[in-house]
């Protein structure tokens, strides 16, 4: 988030592509160390394990949680005008990029701790890394 947070301190806006639908999964690192801890414990040979706490985030309510951070508004922009604001992260960023972690959680025993992403920038140590 903090290259998200740079951008948008430098462009004057926290942008997101069209309506800002588009899904983020995520997960905080404390969350996501205890998952690859009890892959470690628990897991099976040769196993893949999601560590997904947040199927699916808007990306609008990033960019706005950003852009409350940073003291920029949230912006929509069409994908053309977001290539020209992130480069070569725009396609990245719109992405729509939904993950599930419904069998990991199942085999590992394993839930979420933490706060999500969204309230985690919104922590005053977390905005205090975009400023």
């Amino acid at each position: 988030m903090p290259w998200l947070a740079a951008i948008a301190h430098e462009k004057g806006v926290s942008a997101y592509v069209g309506e800002g639908m588009n899904r983020w999964p995520s997960v905080h690192r404390y969350d996501a160390v205890r998952v690859y801890r009890l892959a470690l414990e628990r897991g099976g040979q040769g196993e893949a394990y999601h560590a997904v706490a947040e199927e699916g985030v808007p990306y609008r309510k990033i960019t706005e949680a950003i852009g409350r951070q940073v003291g920029v508004p949230a912006k929509s922009l069409a994908y053309e005008a977001a290539e020209a604001h992130f480069g070569g992260l725009a396609k990245w960023v719109a992405n729509d990029g939904p993950a599930s972690s419904e069998w990991t959680r199942e085999v590992l025993r394993w839930e979420r701790r933490e706060i999500g992403i969204v309230a985690d920038i919104e922590s005053p140590t977390y905005s205090q890394q975009l400023t």
